[in-house]
């Protein structure tokens, strides 16, 4: 309770300054980076809608090139929250984040399915089975596996290791961190660096006008639509 009374509170203090634009997505995977290819892309929005329909939880994963500097914790937040992942009633939605060349990424869990895939949870999955993909290169299968293992915990058959149960017990500190950091930002540079005005991806991405162009069109499915699901901060974070 205390850690998304904090989350909140940063998330009102930073929309004082800034309100930066988010993608509107229309698919469950989406790839602003032209890194995966159009099969695998495919796969990935077939799976997971397929998901959908069998169990009602929405899961979406999304890669761009850079933040520019803004909190991935934040950006996820937005982007989880504009786009109503999740239905309202159950709040059952979960954003897979990949900014390939900051090199970080995050897990964004709805309000419905924090019981199930808590911090600690997240944070195994990102180190364990997402990042050793990431770190040679394999894209593709670092977004398939961390899917795979996001549905298996929703299942209950995925554990947390000693490390992840250890690294949940502080998320206060790390709160306090990104709030220092932040705030550092402002005062050093009279303000945050906003992806909502500089981000630029070969010709997509998002501009003033917010997003534009985006991979992962294809055919056999429907596009994806938001069911107004709520976040407050839970997931975990990670660099490779």
């Amino acid at each position: 309770m205390v850690r998304k009374i904090f989350f909140l509170a940063l998330i009102l203090f930073i929309s004082i300054f800034s309100q930066p634009k988010v993608p509107q997505l229309n698919l469950w995977a989406t790839d602003l980076t032209n890194t995966l290819s159009q099969s695998e892309l495919d796969d990935l929005n077939k799976r997971l809608q397929s998901y959908e329909d069998t169990t009602s939880n929405q899961i979406l994963s999304l890669m761009i090139n850079s933040l520019n500097d803004y909190p991935i914790e934040m950006f996820s937040y937005d982007v989880a929250s504009q786009n109503k992942i999740g239905s309202k009633k159950s709040d059952n939605g979960v954003l897979l984040l990949i900014s390939k060349d900051d090199r970080k990424l995050r897990i964004e869990v709805g309000y419905g399915l924090e019981g199930v895939l808590p911090d600690a949870l997240t944070s195994s999955i990102i180190r364990n089975v997402i990042v050793p993909k990431l770190r040679s290169g394999q894209y593709y299968l670092a977004t398939s596996n961390g899917i795979d293992a996001i549905i298996s915990a929703i299942g209950g058959e995925y554990k947390a290791d000693n490390k992840s149960l250890e690294s949940s017990k502080f998320p206060i500190i790390f709160m306090v961190i990104i709030f220092i950091i932040f705030w550092m930002m402002i005062k050093k540079g009279g303000g945050p660096s906003l992806p909502g005005e500089i981000y630029r991806s070969s010709g997509r991405g998002w501009g003033s006008g917010g997003w534009s162009g985006g991979s992962g069109n294809s055919g056999g499915f429907g596009g994806f639509s938001g069911g107004g699901g709520s976040f407050g901060g839970g997931g975990a974070s990670g660099s490779w």
